[in-house]
């Protein structure tokens, strides 16, 4: 299980090399940032965004028992690990952080602090693990329960996100603008 911790370090490393700041601006660490369009979002160490990493968790456990099923547990958190934390890095390049400021409700969107990236990948580990010794019928509740509640608490959730971000539709950013 070492190697997942050392995917995690070199996202960290490589984060920080991009120039990300490592805790929010404002100089202290929340528990949870209840704010979706505040500065403080993507800046601690959870925030509605964090199902949807557990969710990331979820997947990712299927995909490795897909694409690994002769694999071992270790080789299949290894794979969820790199695939997290190479999207944790892209998502907080410039090209995806524009992307987001313009298709999505997301206007001032800066990027993840560090520790909040960080945290995403754990939180997606955490997800993997549940999964890993869960019925699939309560992974796959959790999974719609999270995608509903945050869908309507902060107008936005895991698929809204994707879609929005690779399709946009202006009708859904409309409607998540007006919360």
């Amino acid at each position: 299980m070492i190697v997942p911790l050392i995917i995690l370090i070199a996202q960290v490393v490589s984060e920080h090399a991009m120039g990300r700041i490592w805790i929010c601006a404002c100089g202290y660490v929340k528990l949870f940032e209840p704010g979706v369009n505040t500065p403080g979002n993507s800046q601690h160490i959870a925030d509605w965004y964090t199902p949807s990493h557990i969710i990331h968790g979820f997947l990712f456990y299927g995909l490795g028992w897909l694409v690994l099923r002769r694999g071992t547990f270790g080789q299949r958190l290894t794979l969820a690990t790199l695939i997290e934390s190479l999207w944790e890095i892209l998502e907080n390049s410039p090209i995806i952080i524009d992307r987001y400021r313009a298709t999505t409700m997301a206007v001032g969107y800066a990027g993840d602090s560090i520790l909040n990236s960080a945290m995403d990948t754990l939180f997606m580990a955490a997800g993997f693990l549940f999964a890993a010794r869960a019925p699939v019928w309560l992974t796959v509740a959790i999974a719609v329960f999270f995608e509903l509640l945050t869908g309507y608490l902060i107008r936005d959730n895991l698929t809204l996100n994707v879609l929005m971000l690779v399709w946009p539709v202006e009708a859904i950013k409309a409607w998540q603008g007006a919360l």
